[in-house]
């Protein structure tokens, strides 16, 4: 790719993004409705902490927006994850399956819980795990054994997959699902950067077992810091809230600790801000899909790229723009990352791979030449909702 490529395919994303002094950031939240309003609620009323009537109701439009039976709102998006795997069963020793083109949270979650991350490659339509390749790799490293998915290499239970929805793309979840249901593995899905993005018409966050959420300042809707567990299981549910609250029995004055817990709930001035968010979730998915729409336009015709849309079936929040070029060229996707932000333009590529990363160099990996291929090609571009038309 030439230098005069690499101009072009930056003047072709200038055309599509506000004009004037300043940088262009990658992803920025947008407060336009009631933040101000409920957030002085809380300090007026001195409701600041894990208990008030916002978390509560954040709780409940997560359930309504995702039409998930149970939300717990949590933390951060990493100790939903967390408190998921435990919830699942993943216990010190086991491994978990988790793509290697991922945030590195997915991975340290398995960590947290004494875990081994197993990486595994992915789809190129989708960004997510390749439900095929997993099947066609475990029938080479794994048996089932009392119902259990042993790794006959290490001698380890595979107890778990988590499936992520990249850039807030939809992973075709159906087929993954009768893969590891044949392999007797639990599905928790990673569905960090893909609230309002659906499956056939249904939420992400729903299919698997469990489910983890994240509203960090960078989100399509932020509670600042933040996340949330989804459930259908009441059972799941009543034991996401006790241990995410200490493990206390409730009482109106005792405290009585029945396991080791985690003081892991979302506070109230957080929730008072993720309730105002939702209340604009759907503005702030129509705009960021018509932003698409002008990098679309805009980027048509380009030579050498593309940009990564939706799959038929799939509704996406498109939380990051992906522009992939048409070859794997780490050296042209360098290239093009330093003229964008010399203009002013924040983009980045994707997240280095995370069997490159030192703490995760010695875990077992299938093949992952698809992701490596992606990892070479990806640029994230602007994609902020606040992004209006030129």
């Amino acid at each position: 790719m030439t230098t005069a490529d690499i101009a072009g395919i930056v003047t072709a994303i200038e055309s599509v993004l506000p004009k004037g002094p300043g940088t262009v950031s990658l992803h920025e939240p947008v407060f336009a409705g009631n933040e101000w309003r409920y957030l002085k609620e809380c300090l007026d009323t001195g409701w600041v902490s894990s208990a008030g009537k916002f978390v509560e109701r954040f709780e409940e439009m997560l359930r309504d927006v995702t039409g998930a039976a149970h939300a717990i709102a949590v933390v951060n998006g990493t100790a939903a994850l967390q408190v998921s795997l435990e919830l699942a069963g993943v216990r010190r020793g086991d491994e978990v399956i988790v793509p290697a083109l991922t945030f590195v949270a997915t991975a340290n979650a398995v960590v947290y819980c004494g875990a081994v991350p197993h990486f595994a490659d992915s789809d190129e339509h989708t960004l997510g795990l390749n439900a095929a390749k997993l099947d066609g790799y475990l029938h080479s490293v794994a048996r089932v054994e009392g119902g259990t998915c042993i790794n006959w290499r290490s001698g380890a239970p595979i107890r778990a997959v988590v499936p992520m929805h990249v850039f807030g793309h939809p992973v075709e979840i159906e087929p993954l699902l009768e893969v590891c249901d044949r392999w007797r593995l639990t599905v928790i899905e990673d569905a960090a950067e893909s609230l309002g993005s659906l499956y056939r018409g249904r939420h992400t966050g729903t299919f698997g077992r469990l489910a983890a959420l994240s509203f960090n300042g960078n989100k399509i809707a932020t509670t600042g810091g933040g996340g949330a567990i989804l459930t259908a299981s009441a059972e799941l549910g009543a034991r996401a809230r006790h241990l995410t609250t200490t493990a206390r029995r409730s009482h109106r004055w005792s405290f009585v600790h029945d396991q080791v817990g985690y003081n892991y709930r979302l506070p109230n001035l957080n929730a008072a801000l993720g309730c105002a968010q939702l209340e604009q979730l759907n503005g702030f998915v129509a705009a960021k899909r018509a932003l698409t729409a002008r990098y679309a336009d805009a980027l048509g015709a380009v030579p050498g790229v593309k940009l990564f849309l939706e799959q038929p079936w799939a509704r996406s929040n498109y939380w990051l723009n992906a522009l992939l070029l048409d070859q794997p060229d780490t050296a042209a996707r360098d290239r093009l990352l330093e003229e964008a932000n010399a203009r002013g333009l924040e983009v980045r590529p994707a997240w280095t791979l995370m069997h490159r990363l030192a703490p995760f160099a010695a875990c077992p990996r299938s093949d992952l030449s698809v992701a490596e291929d992606l990892e070479a090609r990806i640029v994230n571009l602007p994609s902020s909702a606040v992004l209006k038309r030129v």
